[in-house]
């Protein structure tokens, strides 16, 4: 896959997740008649909206829902498209733009914790390669937690390049109401400009400081049944 503008270039790019893949983060949380349905997962914003009904209409039937479900996650779905191509055709800037990516997030019975800084110039970047490669390292057994690290990862993604775009549009402005402004976007570590291209290769994007490893060294705990349980209400108390 050919390469966006190179990191030195303070000239804008057209939207898009800093990803190979251009994927929409959707999440679901609907409630209907005191049963609840809650989901996440990624959305090719290529493909044609009435593939959204068909999701739906299966989701449905596959989980045994309520035929009332169809609406609301049809609904819920193209609300996300619509407000991720709403995005498309407008500047982002990328340029050497290094973000620290959190993680903190229960899976079934594992409980994840890590801290890490990610390249936003770097557009052939895999967020699911990286949860494979964290699940293997770190002995990770059960299989969804690799889909739920790389949703999380795409969805603080998709957000910071939300925030590019509104950066993009004040330093337009600020242009035009300060002669000889020049915006940069540029983020600088320890003075030093990082090229996580040249140093991890076009689909990793990630790096840990030396010095923060002690701090922010993954986390990973298997709770019980009853550390479940308890989570699982203090949620739905919280949800309330």
């Amino acid at each position: 896959m050919k390469l966006l503008p190179s990191s030195s270039s303070r000239t804008p790019v057209k939207f898009r997740i800093p990803t190979a893949d251009n994927l929409v983060p959707i999440r679901l949380d609907i409630e209907i008649d005191g049963q609840r349905f809650k989901d996440a997962f990624t959305w090719n914003p290529a493909d044609p909206d009435s593939e959204v009904v068909v999701f739906a209409k299966r989701t449905v039937k596959d989980l045994k829902l309520p035929p009332a479900f169809i609406t609301q996650i049809a609904q819920s779905i193209q609300s996300q498209l619509t407000d991720f191509r709403s995005y498309e055709g407008q500047d982002m800037y990328a340029g050497e733009k290094i973000v620290p990516i959190k993680l903190d997030l229960r899976v079934n019975h594992s409980l994840i914790k890590d801290q890490f800084l990610w390249d936003m110039n770097n557009f052939e970047s895999d967020p699911e390669e990286f949860a494979r490669t964290f699940c293997r390292d770190m002995d990770i057994q059960d299989p969804e937690v690799g889909p739920a690290i790389a949703f999380a990862i795409r969805e603080q993604l998709y957000e910071i390049a939300i925030q590019s775009v509104t950066s993009a549009r004040e330093s337009r402005l600020s242009k035009k109401g300060r002669r000889g402004f020049d915006y940069s976007p540029a983020i600088k570590s320890s003075g030093i400009s990082l090229d996580l291209v040249k140093y991890f290769g076009h689909k990793s994007s990630v790096v840990r400081k030396r010095k923060d490893w002690d701090v922010f060294e993954p986390i990973v705990d298997i709770l019980s049944s009853e550390e479940v349980g308890a989570l699982e209400a203090r949620e739905e108390r919280n949800a309330r």
